[in-house]
């Protein structure tokens, strides 16, 4: 089996970054230049796209994590920084409210809430902490919840 057919059964199961897709050919032993080579030729062919890896992250992983969460998890993965920042402006403006109104539906559900304006601070604690431990900032959401 040659590099090319191994990144073509890989990517048939699911989206790869070029990152990964090195760290997985290095792994099976070949060179760097038949990989980079390998690489180039599925970007021409549309078989593999970071842009694709990030935007199914980010759909993917919205409503669930916040952007912070979203992006480690995509630097995880090896995508660069600057394709991150362009795609989640380009698909985050979508899909936010309507993801966090979700949330909220399930915080309210989770925690036996009518309403954010009045919690004790146990709550308001753990509430905090469910929001932070998927990456959005308590202060900010509550807030905006509370109006």
């Amino acid at each position: 089996m040659n590099c090319q057919t191994y990144f073509f059964r890989l990517l048939a199961r699911r989206e790869y970054s070029a990152e990964e897709l090195k760290k997985k050919g290095l792994e099976k032993g070949w060179k760097a230049t038949e990989i980079n080579e390998t690489l180039e030729y599925l970007q021409e062919i549309n078989a593999q796209s970071d842009l694709r890896v990030v935007e199914g992250m980010i759909l993917g992983y919205l409503g669930k994590y916040g952007k912070p969460k979203i992006r480690q998890k995509c630097r995880e993965k090896g995508i660069d920084n600057e394709l991150f920042e362009e795609t989640w402006e380009k698909l985050s403006d979508q899909t936010e409210t309507e993801d966090l109104s979700a949330l909220k539906a399930k915080v309210m559900r989770k925690y036996n809430l009518t309403q954010f304006s009045d919690l004790d601070p146990k709550t308001k604690r753990r509430v905090g902490n469910f929001l932070q431990y998927r990456g959005f900032n308590p202060f900010q959401v509550l807030k905006q919840w509370e109006n």
